[in-house]
């Protein structure tokens, strides 16, 4: 039998610059804002009881604040979504989008983990002091010997390489394994599993003074978390969209082994991102009443030093998979995220953004995003 003519899947596949279609400059808004359709794979979660949120007038002027104004004018701006309680403060969106609709979060997926390692550890299954290699006794020479404390607070040194500028660093591979597009040719696809066990190092010791970034230590922690945990990853998740009672639907990429992509793979609506914003500040207790955090776990994760972000940023600190200065927490992400959070007032505010310049990240854009929405919280005091 003569078989059809096919090509392979045009959004997945690699171009000359290494990257798939839905992440090339040229194609990367219309990436961000459909990735929960584009993946090679995804799981899809939506809440039982949905967080009623109401818009309140008073604070109509924020937009007019300057670092709010010129982050909301950028073309990369999506939408910006900030919250307290039951309470929309302020909410604004690019013309061809919605607060509504989802988007890639990116990195912002981590602070899921945050979640899990607290509880697991908290119950007593998971020892951050133990290596790696305790857990998972197959994992390569990247990350045998090193603690798993040192993968929650980005403190480890070996050869994955996050440099988004770089083409053909680690990161790039890593999408493969979480789903996000093709490997060249036929070679095959490697689980979440083979890409981990494949990274090397020697000694696993950060001398830089600084928070290594690599979301490879998220996936480790990730296949650490499905070994130990009672019940399946998909139940944790699903029990955390219940306590933030998210409107529309969550969606997380998924490797080959159906493993949930947390270093990367989340896309939700600016509504609800702020909604998983309002759980933390609740310190994990559910619009359905349950505990999907451990508090000691988060407020140990607030107070202790952990590992300081590179200047500009220097202010803050990475501790257990959380930015944090003791009283603001939450996430940067990939292509132009961040969801900041103010535990003292309970103020959560959701920027989501597409840059599409060739890395898809700025450091500096990245140093405005977070003015921006610290001058929201300060006008909010």
């Amino acid at each position: 039998m003569r078989l059809p003519k096919s090509v392979s899947n045009p959004d997945l596949s690699v171009g000359p610059n290494n990257k798939q279609r839905w992440n090339q400059p040229e194609h990367r808004r219309h990436g961000f804002h459909n990735a929960h359709l584009l993946f090679r794979r995804a799981l899809m979660f939506r809440a039982r009881t949905v967080l009623t949120l109401t818009k309140n007038g008073n604070h109509s002027d924020l937009g007019s604040i300057p670092e709010v104004a010129a982050l909301t004018s950028h073309p990369a701006f999506s939408a910006l979504v900030c919250a307290r309680g039951d309470q929309i403060l302020y909410e604004t969106c690019a013309e061809d989008f919605s607060t509504k609709h989802p988007h890639s979060i990116q990195s912002i997926s981590k602070m899921n983990i945050h979640l899990i390692v607290g509880k697991l550890a908290g119950q007593g299954l998971l020892d951050l002091g133990k290596p790696v290699s305790y857990y998972l006794p197959d994992i390569g020479s990247g990350y045998a010997t090193a603690p798993v404390q040192n993968l929650l607070d980005m403190n480890v040194a070996n050869d994955f390489s996050e440099d988004y500028e770089d083409p053909q660093a680690g990161c790039y591979t890593e999408e493969i394994a979480l789903g996000w597009r093709l490997p060249i040719g036929d070679a095959p696809e490697p689980t979440l599993r083979e890409f981990a066990n494949g990274i090397t190092g020697d000694d696993l010791t950060n001398q830089s003074g600084f928070a290594d970034y690599k979301s490879a230590n998220t996936d480790v922690l990730t296949l650490i978390c499905a070994k130990i945990s009672p019940v399946p990853l998909s139940v944790l998740i699903e029990n955390i969209v219940d306590a933030a009672g998210y409107e529309g639907s969550f969606h997380i990429s998924a490797c080959a082994e159906g493993l949930p992509a947390f270093s990367g793979g989340g896309c939700m609506s600016a509504e609800d991102l702020a909604r998983f914003g309002l759980l933390i500040a609740r310190r994990g207790i559910g619009v359905d009443g349950k505990n999907v955090a451990a508090r000691d776990f988060l407020d140990k994760s607030l107070a202790r030093s952990g590992v300081t972000l590179l200047p500009p940023k220097d202010w803050l600190r990475y501790s257990n998979h959380l930015m944090t200065n003791g009283r603001l927490v939450g996430h940067a992400g990939y292509g132009g995220q961040f969801l900041l959070v103010d535990m003292s007032t309970g103020i959560s505010c959701a920027f989501l953004s597409v840059l599409q310049n060739e890395a898809g990240y700025d450091s500096d854009y990245m140093t405005k995003v977070l003015d921006g929405l610290s001058a929201i919280l300060e006008a909010c005091q």
